[in-house]
């Protein structure tokens, strides 16, 4: 099953790189996952592997993933290790000084046939649903963060 979901962020990619690449921040806007550990001795950027764990319906599901891909301020994939069969990705591109972030998510369920087929597609509208909450917490956070800079920045300003 495919699943991509995308928002507008009005900040630039720097900004929401620094959001999306940080292990330490994913539990903050991540919607739906329950567990996000960092399983080895790279804590971040290619090779990094972390335990993640999503609520689909009752049950906690993922399992060991591993960052394949990491171009600063673009893009960040992973893939399985271990557990579910998936692949993910963050894409960040600028658009006139905003970004426009997606979310991709592949992930197939063990076993083929029908009731596999069923399976991914009623956990298709749980996923699906929280990659869109993730979009639009990780979209409030940066520009909340933002605006706070901005107004630190007038601040200064004014008592200079």
């Amino acid at each position: 099953m495919r699943i991509a979901e995308s928002i507008e962020v009005q900040a630039p990619p720097a900004i929401v790189w620094e959001q999306i690449s940080d292990p330490a921040r994913v539990l903050d806007f991540y919607a739906g996952v329950t567990r996000w550990e960092c399983v080895g001795s790279v804590r971040s950027g290619l090779g990094a592997r972390y335990r993640m764990l999503m609520r689909v319906g009752s049950a906690e599901v993922g399992g060991l993933i591993e960052t394949v891909e990491f171009v600063p301020d673009r893009d960040l994939a992973w893939t399985s290790v271990t557990g579910i069969d998936q692949r993910g990705r963050w894409r960040i591109r600028e658009r006139g000084g905003a970004s426009h972030v997606e979310l991709r998510l592949q992930y197939g369920v063990a076993g083929s046939g029908i009731w596999g087929w069923i399976a991914e597609g009623l956990a298709a509208r749980t996923v699906s649903g929280h990659l869109r909450h993730s979009l639009q917490q990780l979209k409030r956070q940066v520009e909340h963060e933002q605006l706070r800079a901005q107004a630190a920045a007038r601040r200064a300003a004014r008592t200079a």
